[in-house]
C-alpha cells in the first residue's frame, strides 16, 4: 500500500501513486510465487501536494492538498483496522510514503500488525547484502569499514540502522558504538552533534561528536570511508575528485550510488570504473551497461535490486503466518543473498545473482527466513513443512502459470 507521496525519486504523485504498488504485487508473483489471487495493490488517495496534479484537468485523484497530524493518522488506522477485520492474517507492505511519515508508521504498526517498509527495510537489506557479497571479494570483515551516507531520509537511515544491527548481532559492538562506524551527509552537510537542535527526528542516533564539514569531498579526505553510499537522488553527486579520493586511501572502494532513477544516479559505472582504475567495487540503485576493457575481460554493475528481498520476506511471513516481522529478519535476508553469487561471479563485479534466477534466490531467502521466524517464535510452522525442508517447502509453495488446456 501506499499514499504516493513519494515515489521512487518521481515525488508525490497522489493517485498516481497505484501504479507502484500495481509494481509492487506482480514482482511478489513473478519473484517468490505468491498466488496473483492472494495480492491486492491499494493506493490510499488522501489527496496531493503538487500543484501541477492539482491544476491538471486530467488528474483522476482527490483535489486537495494532504492532510496532516491527526486527520492523516486517523485515517491510516481505520485503514489498518479494516485490513485486520477483512483477514485474519494479513501482510502489508508500506511502499513510498513521505519521510515525515514512513517511520512513523513503521514504528506504530510493526508490532501490531505483520508489517515492514520496503524503503525503509527491503532498501538496508539490500545495501547490507551488496556489502556484504563486496566484503567476500576484500576478504575483510564488517567491523573493519567505515561507511558513509550520502543522503539521510528514510531509505539511508533505514540502512544505517541496519548496518549497526548487524555489527551489534555479528561482531558484539553496543547499538551505540555500531552507529559511530556510520556517517551520514545530508543537504546542509554532515550530520553531527552540532547540528542537533535543527536535525529530524531520525537522523539524531546518527549525529556523531564529529567536526562538521559542508561537502561530500571534504568528509571523504577527513573521515576516509572505505564503503559510500548514495541514497540522495543528487545525479553527479559522487564527482570524479570524490571517487579518486576513495580511491587514494582504499584498495577496493565500494561505491553505491543507489538512488533511481537513472537520471538521479550519483555517478555511473563508468565513471566509478574510471576513477579508482577498475578497483571499484560498485552496485547501483538502476542499471548501467557492463563494461570491457581493453584485457578483454568484462566488468558488470551490480544492481541492487529490492526485488531481491522484499517478495521472499513477505511470501515467508504468509507461509509461517508471522506475527510480525522482527529487524533481525532484514539480517538474515541479506546474509542469505550475499552467499548466493559464485567467487566466479564476484570477481567479474556481479555482486548478485542474475536475476533471471530470481525464484531459486527467493526460494533460499524464504527458507531462511521461515526458519529464522519460526525458531524464534515470531511464526507458526506451515502444515505442509516435512523434515524440516524448508527449501523444499518454500519451493513447491510457489504459484505457477496453470499449463494451458488444449
Amino acid at each position: 500500500a501506499t499514499d504516493g507521496e513519494r515515489i521512487l525519486g518521481l515525488g508525490d504523485l497522489g493517485a498516481g501513486g497505484m501504479g507502484i504498488s500495481e509494481g509492487k504485487i506482480l514482482l511478489y508473483t513473478a519473484a517468490a510465487g505468491v498466488a496473483p489471487t492472494d495480492c491486492l495493490p491499494i493506493c490510499l488517495d488522501v489527496g496531493t501536494n503538487n500543484e501541477q496534479l492539482l491544476s491538471d484537468p486530467a488528474y483522476i485523484g482527490l483535489r486537495q492538498r494532504r492532510p496532516t497530524g491527526e486527520a492523516y493518522f486517523s485515517f491510516i488506522e481505520e485503514f489498518v483496522a479494516a485490513l485486520k477485520q477483512w483477514q485474519p492474517h494479513v501482510l502489508l507492505q508500506f511502499e513510498d510514503f513521505g519521510n515525515h511519515t514512513a517511520f512513523l508508521l513503521l514504528q506504530k504498526y510493526r508490532n501490531q500488525v505483520c508489517c515492514f517498509n520496503d524503503d525503509i527495510q527491503g532498501t538496508a537489506a539490500i545495501t547490507l547484502s551488496g556489502i556484504l557479497a563486496s566484503l567476500r571479494l576484500k576478504r575483510e570483515s564488517l567491523a573493519d569499514q567505515r561507511i558513509l551516507f550520502h543522503g539521510a531520509g528514510e531509505a539511508g537511515v533505514g540502512c544505517g540502522e541496519l548496518i549497526a544491527l548487524a555489527l551489534a548481532s555479528w561482531h558484539g559492538l553496543s547499538l551505540v558504538e555500531a552507529r559511530k562506524r556510520v556517517l551520514f551527509m545530508d543537504s546542509k552537510g554532515l550530520v553531527c552533534k552540532a547540528r542537533l537542535g535543527k536535525l529530524q527526528d531520525h537522523k539524531i542516533t546518527f549525529a556523531h561528536d564529529i567536526a562538521f564539514a559542508p561537502d561530500l569531498l571534504s568528509v571523504v579526505r577527513t573521515h576516509r570511508p572505505t564503503v559510500l553510499i548514495g541514497v540522495s537522488t543528487q545525479a553527479g553527486a559522487f564527482s570524479r575528485e570524490v571517487i579518486e579520493a576513495m580511491a587514494a586511501h582504499c584498495d577496493r572502494p565500494v561505491i553505491f550510488p543507489l538512488s533511481n532513477p537513472t537520471s538521479k544516479s550519483e555517478c555511473s559505472y563508468e565513471e566509478a570504473f574510471a576513477g579508482t582504475r577498475g578497483r571499484v567495487i560498485f552496485a547501483s540503485g538502476s542499471p548501467f551497461p557492463p563494461l570491457s576493457t581493453g584485457a578483454g575481460g568484462t566488468f558488470y554493475p551490480a544492481q541492487a535490486n529490492n526485488a531481491y528481498i522484499f517478495p521472499a520476506v513477505g511470501h515467508a511471513a504468509v507461509l509461517t503466518r508471522a506475527k510480525c516481522i522482527p529487524e533481525e529478519v532484514f539480517l538474515e535476508a541479506a546474509a542469505c543473498l550475499a552467499e548466493l553469487s559464485s567467487d566466479r561471479d564476484l570477481a567479474c563485479g556481479k555482486l548478485f545473482p542474475s536475476f533471471s534466477n530470481i525464484r531459486p534466490v527467493s526460494a533460499r531467502i524464504m527458507a531462511r527466513v521461515g526458519k529464522y521466524l519460526c525458531d524464534r517464535g515470531f511464526g507458526e510452522r506451515p502444515a505442509g513443512l516435512v523434515n524440516d525442508d524448508w527449501h523444499g517447502l518454500a519451493t513447491a509453495s510457489m504459484y505457477r502459470v496453470p499449463e494451458p488446456k488444449l
